[in-house]
């Protein structure tokens, strides 16, 4: 049994929580955060306000970090740095320099394991997706388009002003809202040869995060993308996925995974679960990454999202940020390409 401990008691924690106690392979022993109010919710553990107290005085294999982005560094340090396994919230960090250091952390501890939850990969029709695209029965993939269209009030941010800063959140709508879509641009897309974006501030919200953002993708195997992500519609529409291949069109909208062939007819071939209630865009897979998270501590295995991972999308929303500053198209140049 695995001895879990949670840093950060917010929206996202409750998601954690859930799957931990489901899980058959794991206890939570200790919670951590700063806001003592929270230790009502979690009478059955250990409450500690510093996360280093925790770590120092309870028995962890493995710590899942669900803070606002500019700690996710520090206390992916502090982690690693005293054994424990990390489960990390998405992104992977707030700017390019802790995803960096995170990712050195990874690689000069390879004896703990950093998971980093862009759990919508394990999503029924994500997997779908990947695994027609993988037998090439509908050719290469010539094109791919993820759009984001939701409503988030001014009031979202005033309840969590951190949300709004570019010092603490480091982003508005790319990092928060359009995460996943951007993983999934680089995942399916390959690699990414340059982008070309733009950012803006539609809604007049007073905070320096960006609510709107697009990108024109191009990829060294000769396919292109488009990102549109926005925060300014009228209420949360579906978010839409499409891959194009040389015979056929995949498209994930409304959490379900249709294929059109040349003659333009859908068809529909499967559908994610849902989670319940007024939060169900997180969706469903969460439990599941963290069980295969686990799974590969228990076992010692390599088998899940590591931090070098994550890392690419970080290096997408810093790329189209300078290319909207610059008001040109800007080449990638990958982290590990450049040391």
């Amino acid at each position: 049994m695995l001895r879990v401990g949670i840093i950060g008691l917010g929206d996202i924690s409750k998601i954690h929580k859930a799957a931990i106690n489901e899980n058959s392979h794991a206890e939570l022993v200790a919670v951590c955060d700063i806001d003592t109010s929270l230790q009502s919710s979690f009478k059955e553990v250990p409450f500690y306000k510093d996360y280093q107290v925790m770590l120092d005085e309870v028995v962890l294999d493995c710590v899942h970090i669900c803070l606002p982005h500019y700690l996710h560094y520090p206390a992916t340090k502090a982690a690693v740095e005293n054994g424990v396994h990390v489960m990390l919230e998405k992104p992977l960090a707030h700017d390019l320099t802790d995803s960096h250091a995170i990712v050195e952390l990874e690689e000069q501890h390879p004896e703990v394991k950093i998971c980093v939850s862009l759990q919508n990969r394990l999503n029924e029709t994500v997997e779908e997706l990947a695994s027609i695209i993988s037998k090439g029965n509908y050719g290469e993939v010539k094109g791919v388009k993820g759009i984001v269209t939701w409503h988030r009030p001014k009031s979202y941010y005033d309840a969590k002003p951190w949300r709004g800063s570019m010092e603490t959140a480091g982003g508005g709508v790319m990092i928060n809202q359009s995460i996943h879509t951007l993983d999934f641009l680089q995942w399916f897309g390959g690699e990414i040869y340059s982008i070309r974006g733009s950012v803006d501030r539609l809604l007049d919200y007073g905070y320096d995060v960006e609510d709107t953002a697009t990108a024109h993708i191009k990829y060294q195997n000769g396919a292109t993308g488009l990102f549109f992500a926005t925060i300014s519609n009228a209420q949360n529409s579906s978010v839409e996925f499409q891959v194009m291949l040389e015979t056929a069109k995949l498209t994930i909208k409304d959490s379900i995974l249709t294929i059109a062939n040349e003659t333009g007819k859908k068809v529909k071939l499967i559908e994610d679960q849902k989670l319940p209630g007024s939060k169900f865009y997180y969706g469903a897979s969460h439990a599941k990454l963290i069980d295969q998270f686990y799974q590969e501590v228990k076992r010692d295995g390599n088998e899940y999202i590591h931090a070098k991972d994550a890392q690419v999308s970080m290096e997408m929303i810093h790329l189209i940020r300078e290319s909207s500053d610059a008001k040109q198209t800007m080449k990638m140049k990958l982290y590990h390409d450049q040391r």
